[in-house]
């Protein structure tokens, strides 16, 4: 059954159907099967911007160095294991620059028109680098930037979005809070521009599934401690209207984490702290999932982040692009990649798919607690006519982008 599930919803191909491959493999060595030509390597780049991330509180684990660039290391090494049944190889060339160095150089200098680039880096130079003139010819892979702007009025033409963006998010906690009846929302926000960006997909959620922010406040961390201070702190800015939930807005995690169980009434927490929407996480298992946590694990000494899953989809999107395609040639990996019938799977349940208008990946989105997977999103009820899938983020009706549309 797991190798069934591993095939159907994104294992790599060596850890599905294992009879009939043994089958085609030994009638290759007997020589009563063709073998195709060696293909020239599919040439992956992966460019990522190193920046400073504040101290965890509460000894929590600090976000790794290397989150992203382990889990496409581990999409490498998987679509070099399918690809190797029917004569295709991968490569991955990966750079750091750091939080002050010019990426675009960083870009040049990996040759001349890179034509896959996986990109972990901020919103700002993802638009920087799509738009260069020697990057017309480039397919950029978004892992790090979940900015709901790139993906609407600063949309760029070969610009996918793997990771989901602030709005799907948003919207998968608000699809989960509107199942429970749980409408009823009071939001407090950190200082920090993304900050302010979760809190706005927040507010545009509540709207679009039908509940309502009764309150709003910020709450700055700066200059004191709230580990220490966190059972006064946060009295005075849980306080409001009657609410069923205390929703946060602290991507740095700044405070948020303290929160919990300190609001004024006893409310749940959701949001970047308590229940959390996210792409990937430590307790995802079902679908076969536990398979790519095991491989990540043994690969990187250490769970598997959603922007590792980005990476890892990334880079195993390509190189599914490049099986069904049987071809490595670039400009035939990209035009099925960006064709509406280009799936993949990813060890959620269903097979993942790049929608036409905004270049974004169509996928659930968990809500997890630390111990475990409380939900996925889509949430039953929530009904579309093309896939529920669309009904997180914005639809196509709805959609800001124009860089996808065709002409007339």
């Amino acid at each position: 059954m797991l190798a069934r599930l591993g095939k159907r919803h994104g294992g790599p191909l060596r850890a599905t159907k294992p009879r009939r491959r043994a089958r085609s493999v030994g009638l290759l060595l007997l020589g009563l099967l063709p073998v195709a030509a060696q293909a020239e390597p599919l040439a992956i780049h992966y460019l990522e911007r190193r920046i400073e991330r504040p101290t965890p509180l509460n000894n929590e684990d600090p976000i790794p160095d290397d989150e992203g660039l382990k889990g496409a290391e581990l999409g490498l090494k998987d679509s070099n294991a399918t690809g190797r049944f029917v004569s295709l190889t991968f490569t991955l060339d990966s750079r750091v620059v750091g939080p002050d160095e010019d990426l675009r150089t960083a870009f040049r200098a990996l040759g001349e028109t890179p034509r896959f680039v996986v990109l972990n880096v901020p919103a700002e130079d993802v638009l920087a680098l799509a738009d260069m003139p020697e990057a017309k010819g480039s397919v950029f892979l978004n892992i790090g930037a979940p900015d709901a702007r790139l993906r609407e009025t600063d949309c760029r033409p070969r610009l996918l979005h793997v990771l989901p963006s602030r709005a799907m998010l948003a919207d998968a906690l608000v699809q989960f809070l509107a199942y429970k009846r749980w409408t009823r929302i009071l939001l407090l926000s950190g200082p920090a521009p993304a900050d302010a960006l979760y809190a706005e997909a927040v507010k545009r959620s509540a709207k679009k599934f039908g509940a309502r922010i009764v309150a709003e406040s910020r709450f700055d961390p700066q200059g004191g401690d709230t580990r220490d201070t966190a059972l006064r702190e946060f009295v005075l800015p849980t306080r409001g209207p009657e609410h069923d939930v205390v929703a946060v807005a602290d991507e740095a995690g700044a405070f948020g984490a303290n929160l919990v169980y300190n609001t004024a009434a006893a409310r749940p927490v959701v949001g970047t702290q308590g229940l959390t929407p996210a792409a990937w996480g430590r307790p995802v298992e079902a679908w076969a999932a536990v398979q790519l946590q095991t491989r990540f694990r043994r690969l990187a000494g250490r769970a598997m982040r959603p922007i590792d899953y980005a990476g890892w989809m990334a880079v195993h999107a390509l190189g599914e692009a490049a099986v069904q395609a049987r071809s490595t040639d670039p400009d035939t990996v990209a035009a099925l990649m960006l064709s509406p019938r280009f799936e993949v799977g990813g060890f959620k349940g269903r097979p993942l798919s790049f929608r036409a208008w905004d270049g974004q990946l169509r996928q659930p989105v968990f809500l997890l607690w630390p111990g475990a997977v409380t939900a996925t999103a889509p949430i039953e009820g929530f009904q579309h006519h093309r896939t529920e899938l669309d009904t997180l983020g914005p639809d196509e009706p709805e959609s800001a982008c124009r860089a996808f549309r065709k002409p007339g």
